[in-house]
């Protein structure tokens, strides 16, 4: 029965891989459930209705446990043979003991036997249970070993499974530090699908030879095997077609320790690119040695140097006679008022407080123990070849970029709407500022993200000014804040061909989770960065690129069609790929307030900017940092290593489960709208043409292919709901609605849109919170609706008409006055002369514009320019920066804002501008 009803079918529903723990929980709840019924029912027909569900969820269920653990296929065999026996009262009994064992998770901590059926043993799965509920979560039993599987891909007959599984199984000892179970594949396809099915593996043994096919119908995998297919692997050696398959496993979960047993020439193996191999085994290696190997490696992961220090440090005995009284809790624990912080916090934090940087711990301003262990484990996790932690968040971060980079009067290509930090930190390095536009969203009163044809049509300014030498870096923020995410090798790409030595600082503060997916991660920094290094190393990149060269050549330079119309190449002799990346580790993975990231993959990093980089780092960080936030970033790199992936997948599950019932459900469809790939991505920059990942009738099944090929993509953890039927702007839902009503916390608002984000703290039974409040809120607008008098409803038009109608376009930079603008005839503004000219009050004076004062002065021939940064919020970036000329648009925009935040703006008095005078002379000024 197995065999035969392993049909393709149940396994399409497994085809978008990212709602497989979803679907593998939901199923055996289910198959409790019918089994539940069919033992209580009198009605033959309703009984083999029921016994054909369970036939195919039981076949589903069978596909999945394939790849994992626990139950087994020992364990899967015995529930077939119960239920061909047509035992299901026992079947139940057996199918809820598993349940419990899944959900409490007691197959980690100890061997589940469900051949048992005994009630001691179901009483003990109980007691786990419980056990679990009252510690609140199974990941807070710090007691126990943590738990792991290996993979083991060899083409094994079952009791040939059995024996390798139980080998392994008896080299476990008290003492090791971890356990870990066997999952056993038996060809390539099915090591893939079972790195990406199961978050539980954590190591994989390659074996011998193995056969490419699965038996199963792999769409998970259709993008991932492009160009492969059993016959292309047929003349492949054993040690070829492993190490093709530890390269793939390492671009879908790099985190995976991966060993190599080979029965053939071992020795010409080692010295092939086994680069992401930790060992290479021969035939004749014993199980203990395999053991305690992959203990290790596990364990160079799990580490924790500077966590590992600090805790050493809080429990020694040592005499405070430095500054910090608050240090080993001195100050609190003889206190006779503010004990209630010792009762909320616990005692530890305050043993380990400290300004010490000696007795095993170590100095965050030039680290030489245990955080610079900490810092390069970091580097490893996300890919950089350097990595640094920065305790006052990635503002701090992005300002120490700017200053090791770039010098006064370099050229800097901002995005417009990028975090403040950015501008703020052009001012204090003196860059000039060429500043760029994102596409806008004039209906959501939002921006997109810069369009690559932008970037390179201003580069292109450059160069044919004379000027690109000057041009040193491109900053752009990845993903924004709305969760739009760039084509980041496509862009560092073609402008390293017209600028190979430029230099990128990608803004990831929302994206530091992105690492730890195999879909997001091509999309990141330090991947693209490695990528590309790697590429313009190969022989095989350079014959492309002359046969690009040749073509190219043909072609007349100074027709924008030639390097805006085709996709360009940089010329791998002088190429340098040089990136940096910037990540509030605190908002997307576990860290506390202000814990951020610096990574590092910058060819020229050790020659040019490791000296300039260590002096901007001491610029801006504190001499007394917080050693729970670095430890913070230390156990928070650990947990992305070991579980990222898992914690990840289930952030997008929860985001396409809200996503789904939002599409779907009538009441919510008609006040709160799911902004999708169309709505913020125009067609242009979405060559897979996908207008949204999900289909009603196949499902989430288009999302690999958008994020492989389009400009841009929309990241589906960021929901943007459009409320404009509401009748209520999007800073009053937030705040009125959400927070004070229902005690929902979200972060960016527009005019008419909410953004609702998950992160890796994100449940199911959060999710369900949320969509019952909006339920209730579409409800309370329908009876506001039905109960309203003719006049109201004409109010609540109004509104509506106004959210979605009356939208102020979004302006772009207008330009930098000509007082400030160095290079005369290319765009940059000297940001930081503006910025300081303001602060001499003789230079400045206040205009308003809501009596139309500013724009009479404007239309009779003055240049308005602005002397500060005005920044409304929403939408939370500088509509105005120094030095910038205001325009008719600009004021057009401001007076339609219905917002009551705008810093820089002073409603009382105005605008604050140069004078006529200023602008005649701002150096002398």
């Amino acid at each position: 029965m197995q065999e035969t009803s392993q049909t393709e079918t149940p396994y399409t529903a497994l085809g978008f891989y990212y709602k497989i723990s979803q679907l593998r929980a939901d199923t055996w709840n289910a198959l409790k459930r019918d089994l539940g019924q069919l033992i209580r029912l009198d009605d033959d027909a309703r009984a083999k209705s029921l016994i054909k569900a369970i036939d195919i969820k039981m076949t589903r269920l069978e596909i999945i446990e394939d790849y994992h653990a626990f139950p087994s296929k020992e364990d899967f065999r015995h529930l077939w043979l119960l239920f061909e026996r047509e035992e299901y009262g026992l079947l139940e009994k057996v199918v809820k003991r598993l349940v419990r064992a899944l959900i409490s998770e007691s197959f980690r901590r100890r061997h589940v036997d469900l051949s048992e059926t005994d009630d001691d043993a179901e009483d003990l799965e109980t007691l786990d249970a419980l056990a679990q509920l009252r510690r609140g979560h199974p990941a807070s039993n710090t007691s126990a070993q943590p738990y792991f599987e290996l993979l083991i891909v060899d083409n094994l007959s079952a009791p040939e499974e059995e024996v390798v599984r139980e080998a392994f199984r008896n080299m476990r000892r008290p003492e090791d530090k971890f356990v870990y179970d066997v999952v056993t594949v038996r060809s390539f396809e099915d090591a893939l699908i079972a790195v990406l099915v199961n978050p539980n593996i954590q190591a994989c043994l390659i074996r011998y030879e193995f056969p490419y096919k699965s038996k199963y119908n792999l769409s998970a995998l259709r993008n991932y095997l492009e160009g492969l297919s059993e016959k292309s692997l047929e003349n492949q050696t054993e040690a070829e077609r492993s190490i093709l398959l530890s390269s793939m496993i390492h671009e879908l979960r790099p985190e995976i320790d991966q060993f190599l047993v080979s029965s053939g020439d071992v020795e010409a193996t080692a010295s092939r690119d086994i680069r992401h191999f930790n060992r290479i085994f021969y035939r004749e290696t014993d199980y203990i040695e395999q053991h305690h190997t992959i203990l290790r490696a596990i364990d160079s992961r799990y580490r924790t140097p500077f966590f590992d220090a600090l805790r050493e440090y809080s429990k020694k005995p040592t005499g405070v006679f430095h500054a910090m009284p608050i240090s080993r809790g001195k100050s609190i624990t003889r206190s006779h008022w503010v004990g209630q912080m010792i009762d909320f916090y616990g005692i530890n934090i305050f043993l380990a407080e400290t300004s010490a940087t000696s007795g095993g711990l170590d100095s965050l301003l030039q680290p030489y123990g245990p955080i610079k262990k900490a810092q390069e484990y970091a580097a490893r996790a996300f890919g950089a070849r350097q990595s640094f932690f920065v305790t006052n968040g990635t503002s701090t971060a992005n300002k120490i970029v700017v200053q090791a980079l770039v010098k006064p009067r370099d050229i800097v290509l901002v995005d417009r709407d990028c975090h403040k930090s950015h501008h703020y930190g052009m001012v204090l390095a003196g860059a000039h500022v060429s500043y760029l536009d994102s596409y806008p969203l004039h209906d959501y009163s939002m921006y997109g993200a810069v369009p690559l044809k932008e970037i390179k049509k201003t580069l292109l300014e450059y160069k044919r000014s004379g000027q690109l030498h000057k041009v040193k870096m491109l900053l752009l923020t990845n993903c924004t804040f709305d969760g739009v995410v760039y084509n980041v090798r496509r862009v560092m790409e073609e402008c390293l061909a017209i600028k190979p030595d430029l230099v990128f600082l990608w803004d990831e503060a929302w994206f530091a989770f992105a690492t730890f997916n195999p879909t997001y991660r091509p999309r990141t920094a330090m991947h693209a960065a490695r990528t590309l290094r790697d590429r313009y190393r190969s022989e095989a990149y350079r014959e492309q690129y002359m046969t690009w060269k040749a073509e190219f050549d043909t072609l007349d330079p100074d027709d924008d069609a030639t390097w805006l119309e085709r996709r360009l190449m940089p010329d791998p002799d002088v190429v340098r790929v040089r990136a940096y990346a910037t990540h509030s580790t605190h908002k997307t993975l576990t860290s506390l307030r202000q814990g951020s990231m610096i990574h590092v993959y910058d060819q020229d990093f050790r020659q040019r900017v490791e000296a300039p980089f260590h002096e901007a780092y001491m610029t801006h960080t504190s001499t007394s940092p917080n050693y729970q936030i670095i430890a913070s970033l230390d156990v928070g790199r650990m947990q992305a290593e070991m579980e990222g992936f898992e914690l990840v997948h289930a952030q997008v599950e929860a985001a396409l489960a809200l996503r789904e019932q939002l599409y779907t459900q009538p009441l919510l469809q008609k006040y709160f709208r799911v902004l999708v790939n169309k709505d913020m991505v125009p067609l242009e920059y979405r060559q897979s043409g996908v207008e949204t990942f999900y289909d009603p009738v196949t499902g989430w099944n288009k999302m690999e292919e958008a994020w492989a090929n389009d400009e841009f993509v929309v990241d589906p953890c960021r929901i943007t709901i459009a409320i404009g039927a509401t009748g209520i702007d999007g800073d009053t839902f937030k705040n009125e609605y959400l927070m004070n009503k229902y005690g929902i916390q979200i972060n960016k608002t527009s005019r008419n849109t909410v953004l609702f984000m998950t992160n890796i703290g994100t449940s199911r039974g959060a999710i369900a919170y949320l969509l019952d409040v909006l339920i209730k809120l579409a409800k309370e607008f329908e009876y506001r609706w039905e109960e309203s008098s003719r006049p109201e409803r004409k109010i609540i038009e109004n509104r509506v008409h106004s959210l979605t109608k009356e939208l102020p376009p979004l302006p772009d930079f207008s330009r930098f006055h000509a007082a400030f603008r160095p290079g005369g005839e290319t765009p940059e503004g000297d940001i930081r002369r503006a910025f300081f000219l303001s602060y001499d009050e003789e230079n400045t004076e206040y205009l308003r514009f809501d009596n139309g004062e500013i724009q009479a002065q404007m239309r009779a021939g003055r240049d308005a320019v602005s002397a500060t940064f005005v920044i409304p919020y929403p939408p939370g970036f500088p509509v105005l920066v120094p030095g910038q000329v205001i325009s008719e648009e600009i004021l057009y925009f401001l007076q339609a804002l219905d917002v009551t935040e705008i810093h820089g703006y002073r409603p009382e008095l105005g605008l604050l501008v140069f004078t006529e005078e200023a602008l005649i002379d701002p150096a002398a000024g």
